[in-house]
Parts: structure tokens; sequence; C-alpha cells
């Protein structure tokens, strides 16, 4: 199964463009996590108390662990995050704090390190940069690190498409080339 997190907002998005020819190239039917739609829990602390006893327990059945769960089961990930100050859409962010669950997503060893739970063997991160100053250090970076990291997902790509709105530039033409470099 491929999951594909979508942290595009905008309906003509380019970021969700590229994804699509991607998503289109693996061929495979998709479950769509659109994180606009999404109303994640506010994290109180009484919230997580909650999410905390479950985990000790055990007791994943609370529909909150959904996306966790979804996202530990999949052999493919997609995600298509914009650059955005130095990172993501914040929704993104809070996403990853919502998946990243002890018993789901990863484990730790006796050592106090963290082991991946997560079938996929692959992670694909679509972005796109108005400018040309992407440090790979943020945004993918940090994704990247938890992939490998705390999840076990060993091939993590960059899709990337960048310098879309410096003044003079075709960026119609950037998004294409990307997309034929698929």
């Amino acid at each position: 199964m491929i999951l594909f997190v979508n942290a595009c907002v905008r309906s003509e998005s380019r970021t969700k463009k590229i994804a699509d020819a991607l998503l289109k190239k693996l061929g495979e039917n998709y479950i769509e996590v659109k994180l606009e739609d999404i109303e994640f829990p506010k994290t109180t602390e009484d919230f997580l108390h909650y999410r905390d006893t479950c985990i000790e327990s055990r007791d994943f059945s609370d529909s909150y662990f959904d996306y966790a769960q979804d996202f530990a089961r999949a052999d493919t990930i997609v995600i298509a995050a914009p650059y955005w100050d130095l990172s993501f859409p914040a929704v993104l962010k809070q996403y990853i704090e919502h998946i990243n669950v002890l018993g789901i997503t990863f484990e730790y060893t006796a050592e106090g390190f963290p082991r991946g739970l997560c079938n996929a063997k692959k992670l694909y991160y679509v972005m796109t940069a108005g400018g040309n100053y992407v440090p790979g250090k943020f945004g993918f970076g940090y994704i990247k690190t938890l992939a490998e990291s705390f999840y076990g997902i060993e091939d993590v790509e960059l899709i990337k498409a960048v310098g879309l709105d410096i003044y003079g530039t075709d960026a119609d033409a950037i998004v294409r080339e990307c997309i034929e470099k698929i």
C-alpha cells in the first residue's frame, strides 16, 4: 500500500502537481491523508495523559491511533510539502507528532535507541520552493532523520523543484523538468 501524506493547501499547488506525477508513475492505488482536513487533538496535559496511558497499556483501539497505524503499515510513503519558512507547513509537524507513537511506528532498544517498526522501505519527499536557498538540514533533513532513525525507513528520496518564484523564471518549465526526471 502507498500512503500519500498531502501537506499542500493551494488548489494549484506545484508540489501537489509533482506528487501526482510520482503517484501515477508508482502506478498503484494509494491512501491519501489530506492534512488540511484533519483536526488534530489539542495537546493538553489531559490529552497527553490519555495518550500515554494508551501507549503504556498498548491499547491502540482509539481511532486517534489510526494515522500512526496506517503510516506503520504502508509499503511506500509519499510526503508532499511545500518549503515554507525554512521548513514545511505546520500541519505536517502536527501529523508527525501524532504518528510518532511508541509501539506503533517505533520502539526503544534496551540501550535506549529508537528502532523502527514501519513496514515501508521507501519514502519520497516531494518539495517545491520559491527561492534557491533550501538548506537540506531543515524540512527534508528533519523528515529524513525521523524516517531513518525512528521509523526504520532506509531509502529516503528528495524530489524537488526550486527557484519557482524568482522574477523572470519559467516556473512551469522547472516543474515540468522535475516531473520528467521522476
